[in-house]
């Protein structure tokens, strides 16, 4: 009875030791290291598709079984960023040549179901009907689209063509459209915030700074740093293709969102960006019936002087400030300290928590209609605010979090053989979606630069 009940504890205190994560030392690193790259570079073609159906070019697809024949949006870009790294570090000339077909097929793919109105669906899949048939059932002015990194990826290959964006052309008022149906159509008039139109299909699903909260409410900072990055890249293009009227266009519209970024979600008592709300009621004049001498109307003598409402809700997305270039040095000097060093609230073993534990919505349950973002730790989150604190010059601190993601993602591949979408942040333990290849790949451009070695990154 002794020895079952010794033999027990032992196997109890064993199995705590190994839903730990790793110690964060340089044997265990480095270990962890080549074991991602080993089994990335085994798998980096397992994203490309074949052209077919409503899908007219090659693609990249995130893999698994639950994203295994589509194009997404996001998915697509960051997915690329990963794979770019893979055939600098492994890739011959031949490989970096058949990867292009898939790469601007991803554009070319989403540009297809473009048009005049700028609406592009989110994802595509292979049975998808024509976009007529899809407009039928969608009124594209009340319904969210494809979010603003279309541009950007174009961007991205173009840069990586060393400026040749011919293969562009054709198509770049397409593209135009599209970024202007966010300025024509999703921008809040008295703030200058881009906002959601519902909280179907945003990226970041259950967000509770937009999930379930009324349409157009919500003026979300991951939503608006996106929307800066797409215009800034959309000079890009603009320029490549000798079209500088238009690039100049592009160029003021980002300065005045960033301007209005900076003034309506920066925090100065909390030091953070955060996304705010728009559901304000208007401030309207008395109707004449009302406005007769002595008789009292509400708020008249001061009515709100402020366009929008902080939400302090502390969400990881106020990083995104970074991620852009938005934040000034003051402010970003500010979030590092005093958000990025606490581990109470996004600091995990594993990495940067989607939401704080502090919040009274976090919860790390697994969910994949809407995915959860309410604390778990993804990947893309991590690199994001890795490459954000990277151009602040916050070096300590991204070669912390590059670390935490090596090990994560190493023991995950050493476990089970393959990746996950998300992760419990204390232990790392995964919690959904056996075979998701995506922006986790993005591990190696945070070892590249870890080992002081060319890292590829997004525009």
């Amino acid at each position: 009875m002794i020895r079952s009940l010794a033999i027990l504890l032992g196997l109890c205190f064993l199995n705590l030791a190994y839903c730990q994560m790793p110690e964060r030392n340089t044997a265990n690193v480095e270990k962890y290291k080549q074991i991602c790259r080993d089994n990335i570079y085994s798998e980096m073609k397992g994203m490309y598709r074949e052209a077919g159906g409503a899908l007219k070019f090659p693609f990249l697809a995130p893999g698994s079984n639950q994203y295994l024949d589509m194009l997404w949006d996001w998915d697509s870009w960051l997915s690329d960023v990963a794979l770019r790294q893979i055939l600098l570090e492994n890739g011959t000339e031949k490989d970096r040549k058949q990867a292009l077909k898939y790469e601007q097929g991803c554009v070319l793919n989403s540009l297809s179901y473009g048009g005049m109105d700028g609406w592009i669906p989110i994802w595509i899949e292979r049975s998808a009907p024509s976009r007529n048939e899809m407009l039928q059932g969608v009124n594209a002015y009340k319904h969210n689209m494809h979010k603003p990194t279309l541009a950007q990826h174009a961007a991205f290959i173009v840069q990586n063509m060393d400026g040749d964006a011919e293969w562009l052309r054709d198509d770049f008022y397409t593209l135009q459209a599209f970024v202007d149906r966010y300025l024509n159509f999703q921008r809040h008039k008295a703030t200058g915030l881009m906002y959601w139109e519902t909280d179907e299909a945003i990226g970041v699903d259950n967000d509770p700074s937009t999930f379930y909260r009324p349409d157009e409410s919500s003026g979300s900072v991951f939503l608006n740093a996106l929307m800066y990055k797409e215009l800034k890249a959309m000079v890009y293009l603009a320029q490549c293709l000798n079209l500088g009227e238009i690039a100049g266009y592009y160029e003021k519209e980002a300065n005045v969102l960033s301007d209005r970024i900076r003034e309506h979600c920066w925090d100065p008592r909390d030091g953070f960006y955060y996304s705010v709300d728009l559901n304000l009621k208007p401030v309207v004049k008395p109707d004449d019936a009302d406005a007769k001498a002595g008789k009292l109307i509400f708020h008249v003598g001061q009515p709100r002087t402020y366009d929008c409402l902080i939400q302090r809700l502390s969400v990881w997305s106020g990083f995104m400030a970074m991620w852009a270039g938005i934040a000034t040095p003051d402010q970003a000097e500010q979030m590092v300290e005093k958000h990025f060093h606490d581990t109470t609230s996004f600091n995990a073993p594993a990495g940067i928590r989607t939401l704080s534990p502090l919040e009274k919505m976090y919860d790390t349950r697994g969910s994949g209609n809407p995915s959860s973002w309410l604390g778990p730790i993804w990947i893309n989150v991590n690199y994001l605010v890795f490459r954000g604190l990277v151009e602040y010059g916050y070096n300590e601190e991204a070669k912390e979090l590059a670390e935490k993601t090596i090990l994560l993602l190493g023991r995950d591949f050493e476990r089970f053989g393959a990746l996950h979408e998300y992760y419990l942040p204390d232990n790392g333990e995964p919690v959904l979606n056996k075979g998701f290849q995506n922006w986790n790949f993005l591990v190696l451009n945070m070892a590249a630069w870890l080992d002081g070695k060319s890292a590829v990154t997004e525009f």
